[in-house]
C-alpha cells in the first residue's frame, strides 16, 4: 500500500474511517460545507419559484401557504442533511494497484481504477471549490462503461499530488509497453 505521507500528504482531519478500513482517506472537513451547500441549492431554486407563484395564488389562504413553506423548509433541511451524509461516507484509497473511491453507507458503492486503466487525469475547480481550497479530481479510464471517476471535495494540494502520482504511473506503464 502507498503511504500518503510518502506523497507529501497528511491524513485529512475529516470524519473517522471505520475500523478495518486501513488506508482509506476521508475528505477534508471544509468539504462538508460544500457538500451541504450543494444539497441546499437543488431544492432552493424550485422552492423559491413555487412559493413565489403559490404565494400570489394562495395569498388569501395563509395556512395553506404556511404549510407549503414549512414543507419546502423541511425538504431543504433534509437535502442539507443528505449532503452532510454524502460527505461523511465518501473515502478514497491510493494503493499499489491503483485508486479506489468508496461512497455511501446504506447503498455503498466502491469503484476501483487499476493504474493500468488510467488514460489521463483532470482537476476541476469551480468558484466555491476555489473559495474552500478544494478540487475535483477526474480520472479518465480505458473502457466505455463509466469511463471516468470523479472525486469531489479533495484538498487542492492533495488532488494535484494524486494527479501527479497517477500520471507518473501512467507514464511508467507506457514506458514498459
Amino acid at each position: 500500500m502507498i503511504d500518503i505521507e510518502d506523497l507529501g500528504m497528511s491524513a485529512p482531519a475529516g470524519p473517522a474511517v471505520p475500523e478495518g478500513d486501513a488506508g482509506w482517506q476521508p475528505l477534508p472537513r471544509r468539504a462538508r460545507t460544500l457538500f451541504m451547500l450543494a444539497g441546499a441549492v437543488g431544492p432552493l431554486i424550485p422552492a423559491a419559484i413555487t412559493l413565489a407563484a403559490g404565494g400570489m395564488v394562495l395569498l388569501h389562504l395563509p395556512r395553506v401557504l404556511a404549510a407549503a413553506a414549512l414543507g419546502w423548509l423541511l425538504f431543504l433541511l433534509f437535502s442539507v442533511w443528505l449532503g452532510h451524509k454524502k460527505y461523511r461516507y465518501t473515502h478514497w484509497l491510493l494503493d499499489d494497484d491503483g485508486f479506489a473511491l468508496r461512497r455511501g453507507r446504506l447503498w455503498r458503492s466502491e469503484t476501483r481504477v487499476p493504474g493500468s486503466r488510467v488514460q489521463h487525469i483532470d482537476i476541476r475547480r469551480g468558484p466555491l471549490e476555489r473559495r474552500f481550497g478544494l478540487s475535483t479530481l477526474v480520472i479518465h479510464t480505458a473502457g466505455s462503461r463509466q469511463s471516468a471517476v470523479t472525486v469531489q471535495g479533495l484538498d487542492a494540494d492533495d488532488a494535484e499530488r494524486l494527479r501527479d502520482h497517477l500520471a507518473q504511473r501512467v507514464e511508467h506503464d507506457d514506458d514498459e509497453s
